[in-house]
């Protein structure tokens, strides 16, 4: 395989012309295989030199995703894997998980926060909805786990803020009660807290 032409095309983009085929490659790729015309390469560093240009496109698109907000390995890696093949997107994710940019602990911990204390989900919903985002399930029961004491404070504050006008009678509780079930809390946790504002 013969390179015919190397030509700039947009932006860091360069046009190589290889046995009348143009490839469309990023110009640090043409650069580290120093392709220029009149360079004769083999069908293996042929195929080595897309895998470069394939790595370098799924790394910028995983920078950008994780500019966008924080990805867990598994979330990055089902992302990523829509477009490149799962051996780029494992050296990818790997390459990022290295650099410190894909850290699950960290990013499981802003999840919990996020969840319960923001968004006032109960610690099953909680749980959930960070496994959903690629979290393992034990590291997410961990970090809401750390918020285990707090639950029916927030709890309370929930009921106080949203639902305490429907506790008029046995069905406006039973609908409390349905709906708090959904936000992932638990019937102790639910009974309790209701008692109280029913006392109150």
């Amino acid at each position: 395989m013969t390179v015919q032409s190397v030509a700039p095309y947009k932006g860091n983009t360069v046009e190589v012309c290889i046995d009348g085929s143009p490839v469309y490659l990023h110009k640090d790729i043409v650069f580290d295989f120093g392709l220029k015309a009149g360079y004769e390469i083999t069908d293996e560093k042929y195929n080595e030199i897309i895998c470069a240009a394939l790595k370098k496109k799924a790394m910028e698109r995983g920078l950008y995703l994780l500019d966008y907000r924080d990805h867990s390995y598994r979330e990055l890696f089902e992302k990523l894997s829509k477009n490149y093949p799962d051996d780029v997107c494992f050296y990818v994710a790997d390459r990022l998980t290295e650099l410190g940019m894909i850290n699950d602990r960290r990013y499981a911990q802003n999840l919990a926060a996020k969840f319960i204390k923001v968004k006032k989900y109960g610690p099953f919903r909680a749980v959930r909805e960070m496994c959903l985002k690629g979290i393992e399930k034990s590291l997410a029961q961990e970090m809401v786990c750390v918020y285990s004491d707090q639950t029916r404070d927030i709890l309370y504050d929930l009921v106080c803020a949203k639902y305490s006008r429907y506790l008029t009678d046995d069905s406006g509780i039973k609908k409390v009660k349905n709906a708090l079930c959904r936000q992932g809390y638990g019937y102790d946790d639910i009974n309790a807290v209701i008692d109280m504002c029913l006392d109150e």
